[in-house]
């Protein structure tokens, strides 16, 4: 699929998002045997399920994507079935439900907890914690792939480039503890079944509807000023982050494989919202210093393994400010990125 200069509407949009990479294709041909999906009714989910979908059709082969979600928008399930995913109706932090959950040699875990932490701490380490040691238990046969976060990393000088699989963990705050003691579930049960897994930091995947540069063209936008204490970030176009991770089922192994899914540049949040208000023709209202610090992922081992993410900052920058100028819909959730403290 050609890439446009602007994105019409969400139909494009999400045709747009979906389409997979020849990498994954070649992967998909590779991996046997039917995927589900749990957690699937997020803001990555429906079109990773359907990237998933496509590329199995294009590898020449007919397994099944199930996606399982509360779904609570009853619009999202025909959407997806509409793309030929299967859809079971779940909540997963009930034990009971996993007993009626398919098999499959590939799952891929998607549920998780972040914003409201500060007000509901118990619901943050059950979804974080709990969850994931049921969904372990039952797919102990399969192969999974798990999305963690970059919060576990500290934040750190931006001069060194962000963070890497190997350096050490620190997280701040009640959320960031919660997805750590999440990843070590993961590896607790990876290493007690022989169980392969791949464990996903991501920073930040965006897309017209929500992430970071979302959220700066809106306050833009909206002539609100913008706080550049956390003066940088990484992002990663979300086609590129769900190919990456769908991929990643065939890296899983045990102790886990770590991954981090973030965009090759360390993007200057003043510098991001000078380049929003040019083409939003606004004028830019800055608060604020830099820190010298921020939550920042290095992504080099990921576009080594996998492939460069096909779309840089600029043209998220070019896409999203032609979006905003024009009405598009939002997905309503802010990422948050300028938290420093860990209280989400």
């Amino acid at each position: 699929m050609s890439r446009p200069e602007t994105i019409q509407d969400v139909d494009q949009l999400d045709e747009l998002l979906s389409q997979p990479p020849a990498y994954l294709i070649e992967a998909m041909s590779r991996l046997e045997g039917d995927l589900v999906i749990l957690g699937v009714g997020g803001k990555m989910g429906p079109t990773l399920a359907r990237m998933a979908k496509i590329a199995s059709e294009k590898a020449g082969d007919s397994r099944k994507i199930i996606g399982v979600s509360r779904f609570s928008n009853n619009q999202l399930k025909e959407k997806l079935e509409s793309w030929g995913i299967e859809t079971i109706t779940a909540d997963l932090l009930d034990e009971n439900v996993y007993g009626r959950l398919p098999e499959a040699p590939n799952v891929m875990v998607m549920t998780g907890v972040k914003f409201g932490t500060s007000s509901n701490q118990s619901l943050t380490w059950a979804m974080n914690t709990y969850m994931p040691a049921l969904a372990m238990k039952r797919y102990r046969q399969s192969r999974i792939s798990a999305f963690s976060t970059g919060n576990v990393y500290p934040l750190t000088p931006i001069c060194e480039g962000g963070s890497q699989e190997t350096d050490p963990l620190a997280p701040v705050g009640e959320y960031a503890n919660s997805v750590l003691g999440r990843e070590r579930i993961y590896e607790y049960f990876s290493l007690k079944y022989k169980l392969p897994v791949s464990l996903l930091r991501l920073n930040y995947a965006c897309e017209l509807r929500y992430g970071v540069l979302v959220d700066l063209a809106q306050k833009i936008w909206n002539d609100q000023p913008v706080d550049v204490t956390m003066g940088a970030f990484n992002v990663i176009w979300q086609a590129d982050a769900n190919a990456m991770a769908i991929a990643s089922l065939e890296h899983a192994d045990t102790p886990p494989f770590v991954l981090n899914i973030a965009g090759p540049e360390t993007l200057s949040v003043r510098r991001s919202c000078e380049a929003l208000a040019k083409r939003l023709g606004k004028n830019l209202q800055i608060v604020g210093e830099e820190a010298p610090t921020a939550l920042l992922n290095n992504g080099q081992k990921g576009h080594q393994q996998f492939s460069y993410p096909s779309v840089n900052a600029l043209q998220m920058i070019d896409w999203i400010a032609d979006w905003v100028k024009n009405g598009g819909e939002y997905h309503g959730k802010p990422t948050k990125f300028e938290v420093r403290d860990g209280k989400f």
